[in-house]
């Protein structure tokens, strides 16, 4: 007997290990395989049973759900997990294998599509590799949506006796866990795309930047350098093709600065986490001053199957410029709550409501986070806006890690928009002065406003105005963004500035 049961960290903090043991108690003789999750996380732990060959769902279990799993009595039984509504709606490029193989076998790899970009990269040109990836139309997943190959043309057009990828994975957004459920459960993937990476700019080095909050994706990945290394898949001879790439894992220090790439070089590098001037950008002088991709871990865990099925295959799907699939992590307030990896071009609202299915609450829906806590809450009356960096943009908002925090109608936006300024005072590396003094008289101003100060609110929209055109990084540049949202979309929360006014 065949049981499947995730070891990723959501899964664990939701009871997995004591699910695992009541399962052994049970049945000693059965093969427990570990996995990643498969996303459904309101569902975990989430056991699957191979009946007949087909893994059937039982959760979100408990120790004494073991004996009725076991007999196929249990009242959790979900039917076959591919025959879930959650499963059968997805295009699951990038997240194929998380939640079905076990991340640290490479048999298992292979055998569910692993290595096969990385064997088409190996018979390719660096050129060819940089125009596969522009013809992807594959964009940083990270945040602002950069066009990857572009990002990589400029890497491999740049003269330097040493080349380096470096991946970001300092997942520092409150609301995501697309890189760490990657990471967690199928690591191979983003070697192999770092891997590609290196052939197609002259990179012979890399590094993954990994958040020291993630104690499971660091042991993970870790472990999977190993295997890889010993396996041939990274060194000197890859895939004994004579060409070299090899890696190595960093941890963080815990800072959000750092998930801005210079602040991120400057740690890797040892220095302290602070932002970089720009110009030069990290692609001509990044890490110790040599040209450096620096990529988001799903951007890298895309690049696989894009040489795996064809550019062409991965383009045909999104919407506008907004090429392939999109990792919607969805969090707070919501009745389902998970990965759900679509195309580009589904509506904010189908998501929330359909795929979220509303608040756990029960609710009203007052607003969507989108972004991370420096995102913009977008309000209901733009849930028929589709997911696509330039439709999110004209409609006053940005995806970028795609994670979305749902709120109710309980929510005060007003409070919600001093946390975010709080948030970047609190958070900013203290360089630039958007940051360092425009967050914390954000702050100010929000509290003056609170207390019924008429003459706080447009002093806040100067100020939004001044971070964003004055900012060297994310945090200053995109504060207002939850700032001005919330002023603009809710204002009755804002009342009682109006009320002391008049």
């Amino acid at each position: 007997m065949k049981i499947y049961v995730p070891m990723d960290s959501a899964a664990k903090a939701l009871g997995a290990e004591d699910v695992v043991a009541a399962l052994r108690a049970e049945a000693p003789d059965a093969d427990i395989i570990r996995t990643g999750t498969r996303g459904m996380i309101w569902l975990e732990p989430l056991v699957e049973v191979e009946i007949d060959g087909v893994r059937h769902g039982f959760g979100p279990a408990e120790p004494s759900d073991a004996a009725a799993i076991l007999d196929g009595t249990s009242a959790k039984a979900l039917g076959p997990v591919e025959d879930l509504e959650w499963m059968k709606r997805q295009t699951r490029l990038t997240f194929a294998r998380v939640g079905v193989i076990d991340p640290l076998s490479l048999d298992d790899y292979e055998a569910h599509g692993g290595l096969k970009g990385l064997r088409v990269a190996l018979d390719l040109s660096a050129q060819q590799i940089v125009d596969e990836v522009k013809t992807s139309g594959l964009r940083g997943r990270g945040g602002a949506g950069f066009p990857t190959g572009i990002k990589w043309q400029t890497v491999h057009d740049a003269e330097a006796p040493q080349k380096y990828i470096v991946c970001n994975a300092d997942e520092g957004d409150s609301g995501t866990f697309a890189d760490r459920m990657v990471m967690e459960g199928d690591p191979f993937t983003l070697i192999e795309g770092m891997a590609i990476a290196g052939l197609g700019v002259g990179a012979t080095r890399g590094y993954v930047y990994l958040r020291s909050e993630y104690p499971d994706a660091i042991a993970v990945m870790t472990r999977a350098v190993e295997l890889a290394r010993a396996a041939g898949v990274l060194g000197s001879d890859i895939l004994g093709s004579g060409r070299a790439f090899d890696m190595e894992i960093r941890k963080g220090a815990g800072a959000y600065v750092c998930g801005e790439e210079t602040s991120l070089l400057n740690s890797l590098e040892g220095k302290r986490g602070v932002v970089r001037a720009k110009p030069p950008l990290p692609a001509l002088e990044g890490f110790l001053g040599r040209p450096t991709v620096v990529n988001n871990v799903i951007s890298l865990a895309t690049v696989p199957v894009i040489f795996e099925k064809g550019a062409q295959h991965y383009a045909d799907f999104g919407l506008g410029r907004s090429r392939g699939t999109v990792t919607l992590q969805i969090a707070g307030n919501v009745a389902r709550g998970g990965l759900f990896e679509t195309a580009f071009g589904i509506s904010l609202g189908e998501v929330v409501n359909d795929l979220g299915g509303g608040t756990v609450s029960g609710r009203p829906v007052k607003a969507v986070q989108v972004g991370g806590p420096l995102g913009a809450y977008m309000p209901v009356s733009k849930f028929d806006t589709p997911l696509g960096y330039e439709e999110f943009d004209q409609a006053g908002g940005l995806i970028g890690h795609a994670g979305l925090t749902v709120f109710d109608d309980r929510t005060d936006m007003l409070g919600m928009a001093r946390f975010a300024m709080e948030f970047c005072a609190v958070e900013s590396c203290g360089k630039c002065t958007p940051c360092r003094i425009g967050a914390v008289r954000g702050v100010e101003t929000l509290d003056r406003i609170a207390e019924g100060d008429a003459a706080a609110l447009p002093l806040l929209t100067d100020l939004c105005e001044t971070m964003t055109d004055g900012s060297l990084c994310a945090l200053g540049g995109f504060t207002p963004f939850p700032v001005m949202s919330a002023v603009t979309h809710f204002p009755d929360d804002f009342a009682r500035q109006k009320e002391a006014a008049e």
